[in-house]
This record gives C-alpha cells, sequence and structure tokens, in this order.
C-alpha cells in the first residue's frame, strides 16, 4: 500500500477537498502528533502517483524530480494563499468553537501571487489538429512530461484561484486541533479536518479546563 493510500485510511480527506482539488494539494503535506510528519509529494513516484490518482495526469506518467519539485512549490505557494485568506484557529484553551470571523484577509506575498499566475499562465491553451488514418481528423493536447506538468499546475492554481475568490472562500479555514497543518471547508462552527483532529482538540480543551 503506498503512502497516499494508507493516509487515506486513517485519515479522510479535509471537508471540501473532494470539490476543490487545490485543497487537497495544501494538504498532501501532514504535520501529526509525536512530531511525525508525511508528504504525499516527497518523491517523484509519489507526486506522479498523486496527479494520476486525481486525473491531473494520463496513466502510466513518469515525473522527474524537478517536476516533482515544482508541485511541491506551488503546494507551498498556495498553501501561503490560504493561510493569508483562511480563518485561523482558535486557541486550544477555548471553551467552544467561536462564530465565524468577519475580520478581513490577511495580504498574501507578492512572491505566492507571482508563482500562481506563472501556473495559471503556462497551461496550453488549445488542442493541437492531428490526422491518423484510422481517426482522420482530430484534436489532442500533447504531453510530454513538461506539458503533463504544466496543465496539472495550471488546474490547480486555477483551482485555488476560484476557490480563494468564489462563495466558499469565506468557508476557508485552517484546522483546530494542533500540531494539524490541514485546511478544510468549514461546515457551521466546526474547524476539525477529521473525527480524528475533533477528538483530540475537545480533550486538550477539557484537560485546559482542569488544569
Amino acid at each position: 500500500m503506498n503512502a497516499s493510500s494508507t493516509v487515506r485510511s486513517v485519515i479522510p480527506a479535509a471537508p471540501g477537498a473532494d470539490r476543490y482539488p487545490s485543497l487537497d494539494l495544501a494538504n498532501s503535506r501532514l504535520s501529526m502528533p509525536g512530531g511525525q510528519s508525511t508528504d504525499l509529494l516527497a518523491t517523484p513516484e509519489d507526486a506522479a502517483r498523486w496527479l494520476i490518482e486525481r486525473d491531473l495526469a494520463p496513466a502510466g506518467t513518469v515525473l522527474h524530480a524537478v517536476c516533482a519539485g515544482r508541485l511541491r512549490a506551488l503546494r507551498e505557494h498556495v498553501r501561503e494563499l490560504f493561510a493569508a485568506r483562511a480563518e485561523p484557529p482558535t486557541e486550544p484553551s477555548a471553551e467552544a468553537s467561536p462564530a465565524p470571523s468577519a475580520s478581513a484577509p490577511a495580504e498574501p506575498s507578492a512572491e505566492a501571487l507571482a508563482a500562481v499566475n506563472a501556473a495559471l499562465t503556462r497551461v496550453p491553451t488549445a488542442a493541437e489538429l492531428r490526422w491518423d488514418p484510422a481517426r482522420g481528423l482530430h484534436r489532442v493536447t500533447p504531453y510530454p512530461t513538461d506539458q503533463v506538468v504544466d496543465r496539472a499546475l495550471g488546474v490547480l492554481a486555477a483551482d485555488a484561484a476560484d476557490l480563494l475568490t468564489g462563495p466558499d472562500a469565506d468557508r476557508l479555514a485552517a484546522c483546530d486541533s494542533r500540531p494539524c497543518i490541514r485546511y478544510l471547508l468549514r461546515t457551521g462552527r466546526r474547524h476539525w479536518c477529521s473525527v480524528r483532529c475533533g477528538d483530540r482538540a475537545r480533550a486538550a480543551r477539557a484537560y485546559a479546563r482542569r488544569s
């Protein structure tokens, strides 16, 4: 079983990650209790598997180390944009989750904005016209490795832009259970990305009250 399937069997996707692949990308680096961490894009093989499983690359795609590095770099820029826009987690000592904050979003860095815009503009805009005896004239998008990555990064960047500027932007929140670093789309007052994180946050608050 690969790292992605192992994590999915233990920690389900955060609320909203099934609708927004950029949210899934942001959550592909995890921090867990005990100082453990997992990166689902750690190697070129991991990164290729992640893209293929989400239909962002054709089956059999093989990535070079530099391509996997580009995907990880976009993830960090997307995480920075999410951090600037998302409702921050509450303190573990709080007795109840507060109502959604109405504070203005923080200003993200120019570097993060430029990186996402660069990914958006590198996507091939049109499929080429091809001919073969079996199919005749047809359109096809060429997929050498660099264009596979360009397309995937463009789709993810566009998705992040849609999330950050769309109707769900106000629901974007950081998980309220340390040391979790995932993001989610909040439902009501819920600020936890999984049942496990919710249980851990409630236990921390109960301990703080007793102390």
